[in-house]
């Protein structure tokens, strides 16, 4: 992937992460999202290579309102970490960015078998991913089932709801996320059915590039590989305490 691609796909996350609503606060490229009490889409995005000073401390005031501490999501094409080790921010998590172009003739297909995919109502997202990640999960997938311009599926096995899904086309870039097998379910292929479907409803809204995350070394990356995506770039989570001064 090139410099300007993966840009691209750091401009699609941070527009990705703002549709969860609540309170967004916009300093330049950078958006604060604040969505609600402990979700984890609650950081601020869109940084590119360099923190500002000026970004950085209202970034701190915003989420210092909320009573959060200061949360960021930078790429690994960010070269100031200088800056946020000077300021107190540590690395909390790392995921992997995945992508892949979206070419109409080359959209992979599932063979026809135990697993039907098909759209989604948002309470019928909601209620299999809140029954697939568990306890504690209600909020942000209630949260993500409220987006606008979001679309969801479900994979049946034998006709019995078993995996969703979400789909987010921004610009040329579709997102794919918030993916979740119910736990019994899980290995028979219905995430790889659910990519399959999602990547044939991003060539249908004329996306061109198709980008993921995941955690590294997890089955949905290996999932991610066989459908075809690459590993593009890394996505940093970094937290600053709100008491640091």
């Amino acid at each position: 992937m090139t410099p300007d691609l993966t840009g691209e796909l750091e401009t699609a996350d941070s527009l990705h992460q703002a549709l969860y609503g609540g309170q967004v606060a916009t300093f330049g490229p950078v958006r604060a999202v604040y969505a609600g009490p402990g979700l984890p889409v609650n950081a601020a995005s869109g940084f590119g290579r360099h923190a500002d000073a000026q970004v950085l401390a209202a970034v701190e005031d915003f989420y210092a309102g909320h009573g959060l501490p200061s949360r960021l999501s930078v790429y690994s094409h960010f070269t100031d970490h200088a800056t946020l080790a000077a300021r107190g921010y540590r690395l909390t998590q790392m995921l992997h960015l995945h992508a892949r172009p979206v070419l109409p003739d080359d959209v992979p297909v599932t063979p026809p078998g135990e697993i039907r995919t098909r759209h989604a109502t948002p309470d019928e997202f909601a209620h299999l991913t809140t029954l697939a990640f568990g306890p504690g999960s209600e909020a942000i997938m209630a949260r993500t089932a409220a987006r606008p311009h979001t679309q969801f599926h479900l994979a049946e096995r034998h006709g019995r709801p078993v995996a969703a899904a979400a789909l987010t086309v921004l610009g040329h870039v579709a997102w794919l996320f918030s993916a979740a097998t119910l736990p019994g379910d899980r290995g028979r292929g219905a995430q790889t059915a659910l990519l399959h479907a999602r990547l044939h409803a991003a060539a249908e809204r004329c996306a061109t590039h198709a980008a993921l995350l995941t955690v590294p070394g997890s089955a949905s990356e290996r999932n991610a590989h066989r459908a075809g995506f690459t590993l593009t770039a890394a996505r940093l989570t970094l937290e600053r305490p709100a008491d640091t001064h």
